[in-house]
């Protein structure tokens, strides 16, 4: 058998040569990840990691040029000849230019799965960002909304879903979980204030169930969020702006950059402290503070450590929602409140540590363990005096969880013939013990509990995908993918009627996708998988017929391509079936069964260089989705979007001014079933200047640049105020902000 593909790997190895590698900043010497470092003349390439480390192998001996290519920098590339059998390094540094996109290539030569990956990479550098609520946005087509004065999670659309604050979107940071699992207040409640924005550095976005290593909530897709290895420099921020907003946040690296032939290791710690009484007529008082430190080093030539901790914790007074008849009878402004005294709480702790091995055989072990600490203590109020007229319906939800968990990947190139096959192989756990409970209060003030207990539920994971060159131009991405949960919650209360109780399932979600570079600028791609997402534990327990892990089937055809060199374009036709659309109600404790949903859409990303200093972007997401076995006239799917669209102009002026003009879109859409409320769509301006010196930088920004009033989360609710006689069905909404402006300045040393 071996003679028939004409070598062994033993063989073969010892016949190639291995190129490894370095790439790094000229001026800093700060290591560069994401560039594309390829092979003159070849086929394929790969992708320098967060030390700015590459690998390329199964050489044959000869003489090569190797070139390396990152957006925002210059390419170089350098010479090597290796002989049968080497194992060759080579450092390339890249100085800082100005962006250009003629140079962007489309394909993901390591990840083809990533087919926003050149999307994304541009907007790390064009797109602003102040704020940790401008971060989720950064993924093409996803929008979001909030409704408690910037302390809870947002609500997120994406793919029309109303995905509820993250039920069918998977987020992560540095490998961190963001979506809990069986929370009090969703399913899939993703959090994402603990990150400090200046510390980000790349996103990798996932549409679709189509990736292996992503299991529960990833149906609509996933966003890999990773902080930064090395600070480009130290630094401190001070902002100010209108409803007593301020913010200041350091940043400082710990370690100086090593001198060549030192073996990378970069440290830094980040502080942020926000405060702000927003917008509403009764102050939010909200209060925030973040900390990171993180430390990234090589140990030796073939392993890597990287080990983060950090802290956030946020205090705040909410508004919540108002319905429109409150403010036309004039009970209250629209930035009024029914309830003020609704707010809460919430601080994470997370530690993570990271291990990278390079093994023999051209194989990498990566892994990874994580704890999180988190409390959550929310108080709200959806139906005001709808079920206890005298106290009102205030209801306290609380979460002090422990998580716990383990990744690891074996990944390993191994040749097929001529050609190589790229294998990984994933194995993982992770386990929430958390004590949830949900009660009656008024001002605050507990009255009784309507229920509360410990949740144990536990994943255990496995996948193995396969990445194979049919042809030079054609890739088969292969997966498969198995997941087992154990489910438990045991009531605190020891009564008749106890919601006490275990279960389990498991799913196995096969993947198949298929990329064709039909040149350097267009790549087309056909895609298809299986996903799901979870059901609250508290549910499954309790419903020997509930749905535990509804799946959800996609597939897509589209494309990334350049039709002139300084466009960038990807589209993509898609369709989703869920099996089961669930919605976590948390004033209720809750989960109610939409049944059976199917979703169509068209996603289109542009990014467009129209001169020298002058870039345009524009995503636009069209969606119609519906229930599957209601009739029609009454099988919309609430809240579910038809329409969104993000974009904007942005200038860079090589001397340092930067400027960038905004727009944010989401259609008027259904908020019921039978389309009797609407809730109302908005187009909203927003705009950012700043001039950057190579020791300072000044900045302001304006959200909502025309003053016009939108709304952010609307729901169709029956609620019933203060001495009406009966309830009203209506919607209700969280007011969006109005005029906004804040100033900022920062100092780098």
């Amino acid at each position: 058998m071996l003679a028939a593909w004409g070598c062994g790997p033993e063989a073969r190895a010892q016949n190639t040569a291995v190129l490894r590698g370095t790439v790094a900043d000229s001026a800093s010497g700060r290591p560069l990840s994401g560039v594309n470092v390829r092979i003159t003349g070849r086929v394929g390439g790969t992708v320098a990691d967060e030390l700015g480390r590459f690998r390329l192998t199964d050489l044959p001996a000869g003489t090569y040029v190797v070139r390396a290519v990152g957006l925002g920098f210059a390419a170089r590339q350098q010479t090597v000849t290796l002989a049968a059998g080497q194992t060759a390094t080579v450092a390339l540094r890249l100085p800082a230019t100005s962006l250009t996109l003629a140079e962007v290539t489309v394909a993901q030569p390591r990840d083809p799965n990533q087919s926003l990956a050149v999307i994304s990479n541009i907007d790390k550098l064009l797109r602003p960002i102040n704020s940790a609520q401008d971060l989720l946005p950064l993924v093409p087509g996803l929008v979001i909304a909030q409704h408690a004065g910037g302390g809870k999670a947002e609500q997120i659309f994406v793919r029309g879903f109303d995905a509820d604050h993250g039920t069918d979107f998977n987020v992560s940071v540095d490998g961190l979980p963001v979506n809990m699992v069986s929370h009090a207040h969703g399913q899939g409640y993703a959090d994402f204030h603990f990150v400090i924005p200046e510390t980000v550095d790349q996103l990798r976005v996932y549409k679709g169930p189509y990736t292996a290593r992503f299991g529960d909530f990833a149906t609509a897709g996933a966003g890999e969020f990773t902080t930064k290895t090395r600070l480009d420099h130290s630094q401190l921020k001070l902002e100010v702006g209108q409803f007593d907003t301020r913010r200041a946040v350091a940043l400082v690296n710990l370690l100086p950059v090593r001198a060549a032939g030192q073996r990378p290791a970069a440290a830094y710690v980040a502080g942020e402290y926000y405060f702000t009484n927003s917008y509403f007529d009764a102050k939010q008082h909200f209060k925030r503070f973040n900390g990171l430190a993180k430390y990234t080093g090589q140990l030796s030539d073939r392993t890597s450590l990287m080990v983060l901790g950090s802290q956030f914790g946020s205090r705040w007074d909410a508004s919540g929602q108002i319905p429109e008849r409150g403010i036309r009878d004039g009970l209250i402004s629209r930035f009024g409140s029914i309830d003020p005294t609704e707010g809460g709480s919430t601080s994470r702790t997370n530690a993570t540590a990271v291990l990278t091995t390079d093994l023999p055989h051209n194989a990498v072990l990566r892994q990874q363990v994580y704890y999180t600490r988190y409390d959550f203590n929310l108080y709200s109020n959806f139906t005001f005096f709808l079920n206890d007229p005298v106290n009102g319906d205030e209801i306290r939800q609380t979460d002090a969880r422990n998580l716990y968990g383990y990744t690891g990947t074996y990944s390993r190139d191994l040749p097929l013939g001529s050609r190589t096959l790229r294998t990984v192989a994933g194995l993982g756990t992770r386990l929430d013990d958390t004590h949830i409970a949900l009660r009656n209060s008024v001002g605050r003030v507990v009255l009784d509990t309507i229920r509360s207990g410990r949740v144990y539920e536990q994943n255990f994971n496995g996948y193995l995908e396969g990445t194979l060159g049919l042809t030079d131009q054609l890739t088969l991405n292969a997966a498969l993918r198995t997941d087992y949960f154990r489910f438990a919650f045991h009531e605190d209360r020891a009564a008749a009627d106890s919601a006490s109780g275990r279960a389990g399932k498991g799913r196995v979600s096969p993947k198949l996708n298929l990329y064709y570079d039909v040149n350097p600028a267009v790549q087309l791609f056909v895609r298809s998988g299986f996903g799901f997402h979870s059901n609250d534990a508290r549910a499954v327990v309790t419903n020997a017929t509930a749905n535990v892990l509804p799946r959800a089937i996609g597939y897509e055809v589209g494309g990334t391509f350049k039709p002139v060199p300084a466009l960038v374009v990807n589209a993509a036709l898609w369709a989703l079936h869920l099996q089961d659309e669930l919605v976590y109600v948390g004033d209720e404790g809750v989960v109610e069964s939409a049944g059976r949903t199917r979703r169509l859409g068209f996603d289109l990303s542009a990014r467009y260089q129209l001169t020298r200093l002058l870039f345009a972007d524009a995503d636009l997401n069209l969606s119609r989705g519906r229930l599957v076995d209601e009739p029609k006239g009454a099988n919309r799917i609430p809240l579910a979007p038809s329409l969104t669209s993000i974009g904007g102009l942005t200038l860079r002026a090589p001397g340092g001014l930067g400027a960038s003009l905004r727009y944010r879109h989401i259609d008027s859409r259904a908020a019921n079933e039978d389309n009797s409320v609407r809730a109302r769509g908005y187009f909203l301006l927003d705009a950012i200047v700043s001039y950057t010196h190579r020791r300072f930088q000044i900045g302001a920004t304006v959200e909502n640049l025309l003053n016009v009033a939108w709304n952010q989360a609307q729901f169709d609710t029956t609620t019933r105020l203060r001495n009406e006689a009966a309830p009203v069905s209506e919607l209700h909404f969280t007011p969006g902000t109005p005029f906004y402006a804040k100033l900022n300045a920062s100092l780098f040393f």
